[in-house]
């Protein structure tokens, strides 16, 4: 199923803050472009978590990842969640340091979490 908008959701853990966005994307190239845009919007992140899920113009499946330094693997994490949904677009994951270290079970967990937050969100919403 492709993400037709944007959904949004935010979640604390441990005075972390993760702040989540599932939206549309229609090529890799736009990734960067969504990313300076968190990178503005949420200045104080220390990392941008990403995944996305997209078919190109020849017809293939392109699916990427990327932890932005943080420990656990959030960004497969991320992926795993699209292909359960089997949503394609990209889902973000911009993490506030809170100054409590989550270890890397409690980190995988809580950007999953925020990540599922954003997806439920979306598939809440009404049909057009």
């Amino acid at each position: 199923m492709r993400v037709t908008s944007p959904s949004t959701f935010s979640l604390t853990v441990e005075r972390s803050k993760f702040h989540a966005l599932l939206t549309p994307l229609s090529s890799v190239a736009e990734m960067e472009a969504l990313l300076k845009a968190r990178r503005r919007d949420y200045r104080k992140a220390n990392h941008h978590c990403w995944a996305l899920r997209l078919t190109d113009a020849s017809g293939t499946l392109v699916e990427q990842s990327k932890d932005d330094g943080e420990v656990g693997h959030p960004g497969r994490v991320l992926l795993e969640l699209l292909r359960k949904h089997d949503l394609e677009g990209a889902l973000v994951v911009s993490r506030i340091f809170g100054g409590v270290k989550l270890g890397v079970g409690g980190v995988s967990r809580a950007f999953r979490d925020a990540g599922q937050g954003a997806i439920n969100a979306f598939l809440r919403r009404p049909a057009p």
